[in-house]
């Protein structure tokens, strides 16, 4: 794992370095450069910071190129196929001088071009130049799901890349300015969907996609995408079939994802997926696996109904045979959410993230590689949004006079903070409110956090002039459109796999970990195991039933006997975080500093008088604006990192600060 950059016809060496070390936290172990200026004028770069995971040796050191020295790339990732393709190019006539999955990739491109992506399995950002023919040339691509982050910045006749947004601001051209349709989708969805960030001008490559750079011109090519069978298709495998199939392609990218040359754990929940994992890694592995569970102090989980249980965790440990670590938690938050911002480069309103960053941050006094269960719920079907649109589809039912008389109701019902039926509340209030919209608008709406007439009486007249008109959900609703074939239940799998889990959850997982230099892998998100669920698994045995259906009903099926009753019965608590005593207790100061009527109105974006009405109602506990909340407090930190600083000094300064 590691931390990539690079430069084409703009900047020098010096730049080059400078978006180099604001990534030290992705790459430790190593840093490398190369450059290349051409009789024409042209300028290429590349810059690495190195992770080492597969071959400690200086043999994997960053940027590589081959024997010609005609190919030189810039890599960051694990492939878990190395080794075959290795034997394979091997076969072809390849010599190799090192045993990292780097140097398979190079070669492969020096085989295959840029087909060799499609033989890739594995998580990946990397960019190779190609100096064979009279114009050089820069090939990029990422991984399928977007497991690894890949942003860029093209104007005019270059273009600059890097792993994180922070390395971009160093290149001179490439200001930090606030993009007003990003921040309108934000303040939707609490994060902006790929491929727009929430700076102007800059992008992400999107997952499955690669793209050549030549002659100043950048050509985005897809080359892979999740694909699912008409709603009328017929499934051939019968129930027990799946569920033994998917146990073994299951186990098999777990065993795949093991490989490495360094310690290596995995998060425990009390949920199925990490289960799940570290069930199949006991099998595989001789030693007791390393688990890591990450809690919350008591105080912190009255009312708290999305955190999960601690103990199932620990037993199901002991059952294995597990080296688990509970790791109880009670941070300065006020002083973590400056360190975090700087991390995402983006505002990133999910909680999740701090206790993502925490369990990271003590993991790696034992562990530098950490297996994760992101990915089960998008295979399998286990939010509730999910359940949701079966519900909504009957209580669509009920004559509109009821459902108008249910939701008034339940509109009307105070936040009940610090009670266990607070999250019931808030999901009767989220159902009622889109249940009678169309299916599409429903997901979009289950979805939101802030809708349209809501942000219009935030907005500033200035802010609302600009993004008038401006469809926040335009991602959403095209990614609709590449699978409106298909049953509804894939169509919001999918959804949830190109958008949701590719934005937000690998974005966090990512920049959370990198920020303690651990590696996260995915083994739900292994291509093939990924394609068989789409294409063999009926949406029935996705989720099961109707009032109280099963999530994940094939998968949890398949772990039948791996795992305890106690966890497959478990219900889905989330990565969670206590927001609501944190609004109420460590972080109240802050609120009323960093969203006081002075601040805003100096801002220009948003009415003072609204957003205080938004903190105000919530503390009075008629409304549960806890989520919107969270959203402008950490919009306002991350534009005090990065909008209010200058690009040299937050290197020097923030860097420092977020990696004490």
């Amino acid at each position: 794992m590691c931390g990539i950059s690079g430069l084409a016809n703009c900047g020098d060496k010096e730049i080059l370095a400078r978006m180099t070390s604001i990534q030290a936290h992705r790459g430790p172990d190593d840093s490398g450069l190369w450059e290349q200026r051409f009789p024409d004028g042209s300028y290429f770069a590349l810059g690495s910071r190195r992770l080492a995971i597969i071959d400690l040796s200086p043999d994997g050191h960053m940027p590589m190129s081959n024997s010609q020295r005609t190919l030189w790339i810039t890599y960051n990732g694990e492939i878990y196929n190395f080794r075959e393709l290795r034997q394979e190019l091997k076969g072809k006539g390849h010599q190799f001088v090192s045993e990292s999955d780097t140097e398979v990739v190079l070669h492969l491109y020096e085989e295959e071009g840029p087909d060799c992506v499609k033989q890739l399995n594995g998580m990946f950002a990397f960019a190779i130049c190609d100096l064979r023919s009279a114009t050089p040339s820069l090939f990029l691509a990422r991984d399928h799901f977007g497991v690894k982050p890949f942003y860029y910045a093209h104007q005019s006749d270059w273009l600059a890349f890097a792993s994180e947004i922070k390395a971009l601001l160093q290149v001179p051209g490439i200001d930090a300015e606030l993009d007003p349709e990003a921040l309108h989708q934000y303040l939707t969805f609490l994060w902006v969907p790929d491929p727009g960030t929430m700076f102007r001008g800059i992008q992400k490559l999107p997952p499955g996609h690669c793209a050549m750079f030549r002659d100043g011109q950048l050509k985005l090519t897809k080359y892979w995408d999740l694909s699912f069978p008409a709603a009328d298709a017929s499934y051939a495998k019968s129930e027990d079939e799946l569920a033994e199939e998917i146990r073994e392609r299951f186990r098999r990218s777990v065993e795949s994802q093991m490989i490495s040359d360094v310690p290596i754990g995995a998060f425990l929940s009390a949920g199925l997926d990490s289960s799940s994992i570290v069930a199949m890694m006991s099998q595989a592995n001789r030693q007791p696996v390393r688990t890591y569970t990450i809690t919350f102090p008591d105080k912190y989980r009255v009312g708290e109904n999305a955190l999960d249980d601690p103990e199932v965790a620990t037993r199901l440990a002991r059952r294995l045979g597990c080296e688990n670590q509970r790791i109880v938690v009670e941070p300065d938050v006020a002083d973590l959410l400056p360190r975090l911002a700087w991390h995402m480069d983006e505002p990133t309103a999910d909680p999740a993230l701090i206790p993502a960053y925490l369990v990271c941050r003590e993991a790696r006094k034992q562990a530098t590689v950490l297996l994760s269960g992101v990915g089960g719920d998008e295979l399998f079907a286990g939010y509730r949004k999910h359940s949701a649109h079966y519900w909504a589809e009957a209580y669509q039912r009920v004559p509109a006079s009821a459902r108008g008389l249910i939701a008034g109701t339940v509109a009307g019902l105070p936040n009940f903070r610090g009670t266990s039926v607070k999250g019931s509340v808030r999901l009767m209030k989220k159902m009622t409110r889109s249940a009678s919209l169309s299916a599409v608008e429903r997901f979009m709406m289950n979805c939101t956090y802030l809708d349209a007439e809501e942000k219009t009486s935030l907005y500033a007249p200035a802010l609302g002039r600009e993004i008038f008109g401006s469809d926040p959900a335009a991602r959403h609703r095209a990614g609709f459109a590449e699978v409106a074939g298909s049953d509804f239940l894939n169509q919001m799998l999918y959804l949830d796999t190109k958008i949701f889990m590719a934005s937000l959850n690998l974005n966090y997982n990512d920049k959370m970990s990198m920020a303690s230099s651990v590696e996260v892998r995915v083994p739900f998100l292994d291509r093939k195991l990924a394609e068989f669920v789409a294409w063999n698994v009926p949406p029935r045995l996705k989720l099961k039933g109707f009032l109280r259906p099963t999530t994940k009903y094939i998968f949890r099926k398949a772990m039948k006997d791996v795992l305890p009753r106690e966890v497959l019965s478990q219900p889905k608590a989330g990565f969670a975080a206590p927001i609501d005593y944190w609004l109420a207790h460590d972080l109240k100061e802050m609120t009323d500093d960093l969203l006081s009527e002075s601040r805003i109105r100096e801002r220009g974006l948003f009415r003072p008088e609204a957003v205080r009405g938004l903190v105000d109602q919530h503390r009075r506990g008629t409304q549960d604006w806890s989520m919107q909340i969270w959203q402008f407090l950490t919009l306002e930190i991350w534009m005090q990192t990065f909008l209010d600083v200058s690009a040299p000094h937050m290197m020097t300064d923030l860097a420092g600060r977020a990696t004490a």
